[in-house]
């Protein structure tokens, strides 16, 4: 059974997954959170610009975890991902200080009807749970909401 998250994107890097420009979701963080240990493949991520609606759905097709980060093991991620992520310099910049790290390969990524959410917290991550899953695990009961696509592989270096 899989689990369902919320996550939490700027539009350049939404955009770059809904047109295929992007099949690895990166998540460095300093301390262990969300996603790190909380997502696995098969599960369902609800996309969600920030300061806007979830306006799309995709599935985790596989995950890797690192922990004991450095910088230049995050410089090393950054030289075998970066064509599948889509990270801005800027952004490897502000996370070489991070000691994990959890990449996600997305598969199935479907757009969906927007949905306005009631989200005031600062979670770039949430893994729902009922009750409080802001309303949209009410949107797997009506049909399979991921539909088939191509995805591209974590591993995949081309």
């Amino acid at each position: 059974m899989p689990n369902y998250h919320l996550v939490i994107l700027k539009k350049l890097y939404l955009d770059k997954l809904l047109d295929g420009a992007k099949c690895i979701e990166l998540r460095l963080t300093r301390t262990k959170c969300p996603p790190f240990d909380s997502v696995k493949a098969c599960d369902i991520l609800f996309l969600k610009q920030s300061s806007g609606p979830v306006c799309a759905v995709g599935q985790a097709a596989s995950v890797k975890q690192f922990d004991n980060l450095t910088p230049s093991k995050i410089a090393e991620l950054k030289t075998k991902y970066n064509h599948l992520i889509g990270g801005e310099e800027d952004y490897w910049k502000l996370k070489s200080d991070s000691r994990f790290a959890t990449l996600i390969r997305l598969k199935n990524i479907k757009t969906i009807k927007p949905v306005w959410i009631n989200k005031k917290d600062w979670r770039a991550w949430v893994v729902l749970k009922k009750p409080n899953d802001f309303g949209l695990l009410k949107l797997t009961s009506s049909g399979d909401i991921i539909k088939q696509s191509d995805g591209c592989d974590i591993d995949q270096q081309a």
